[in-house]
């Protein structure tokens, strides 16, 4: 019987595991491979050129701009979204006080849910020409919100200003990622005992104290979860930058992951791409394993 239930876990694991193999791990070897020949992708003609790929990289400034800029994503994105998303998690879920006995969200929490979620419905695509044209300096929602409530001397050209047009694209970045972790977080918090919640009220807490000191500790786990899939986001980038800065002004927007693109594809240099894509790599599985290990801590019980 048990060789019988191990034959149909094969039966079906097997075509699986290959596809896999096939469309996803073997294209993650080739790229090693790559990244040692200066192959331009237009011909099957390379020659082997060893490291001399990663070395370029060092005096790469364009490489370091991305980078650059892939550093303060990380630095920003993770925070301001967690934060965000914990803040109206909390509010959702036992943030209303008065009117109802017991512990329970805010009035229209229902309805607040779909508001934050609804970006997530939107591929990738629409959200960046919707923000692209939202930013548009003659016509864009933006300015012409500014205009209207008498802020108009704070209008600019959102996407051909180089000191703004980056945090331009991260806040975009913020706005379209919130809306799952709330639900995330939300979801999270289901779980815990509303006893806990109940007691932490009577004995007068604030709302910030009953976040801070309940619900991060109780939700850790979901928070390393959240971390290391927006730090993969940060250290990607590449479709909202593609889309609606294409990098620019004055690659004021650029990330790696646009870098590696346009290396390949408008440079022919695939060689050289594999080898920024490999570098990416490396960085960010050791941020990833670093973050999990510094941010360990005792599983709470409760």
């Amino acid at each position: 019987m048990r060789h019988g239930r191990r034959l149909f876990a094969i039966t079906f694991l097997v075509p699986a595991v290959a596809v896999y193999a096939v469309f996803v791990i073997s294209p993650y070897l080739q790229a090693f491979q790559i990244s040692a020949t200066n192959w331009r992708g237009l011909s099957p003609k390379w020659d082997y050129v060893g490291t001399a790929n990663f070395r370029n990289l060092l005096s790469d400034e364009y490489f370091w701009n991305a980078l650059q800029h892939n550093a303060i994503l990380l630095a920003v994105l993770p925070v301001a979204t967690i934060t965000l998303g914990l803040f109206f998690a909390s509010m959702l879920s036992v943030g209303g006080h008065g009117g109802r006995a017991g512990v329970h969200g805010i009035p229209g929490s229902g309805f607040y849910r779909i508001v934050y979620f609804f970006p997530q419905v939107l591929s990738v695509a629409i959200i960046g020409i919707l923000w692209r044209e939202m930013y548009a300096p003659n016509g864009g929602l933006v300015n012409g919100f500014l205009r209207a409530v008498g802020l108009g001397a704070l209008a600019r050209p959102w996407l051909g200003d180089p000191d703004v047009a980056f945090w331009a694209v991260l806040f975009v970045m913020i706005w379209s990622n919130v809306g799952f972790y709330v639900v995330l977080f939300g979801a999270a918090m289901q779980s815990i005992p509303r006893e806990i919640y109940e007691a932490v009220l009577l004995d007068g807490a604030s709302r910030f104290t009953t976040l801070w000191r309940i619900t991060v500790p109780l939700l850790w786990d979901t928070i390393q979860v959240a971390w290391v899939y927006l730090a993969i986001i940060a250290l990607d980038g590449f479709a909202l930058v593609q889309i609606i800065t294409n990098g620019g002004p004055a690659f004021s927007t650029d990330v790696i992951g646009l870098r590696l693109y346009n290396t390949a594809f408008a440079d022919a240099k695939f060689g050289y791409a594999s080898a920024i894509g490999v570098a990416m790599f490396f960085v960010t599985l050791s941020v990833a394993i670093a973050f999990l290990r510094l941010s360990r801590r005792e599983r709470l019980e409760y």
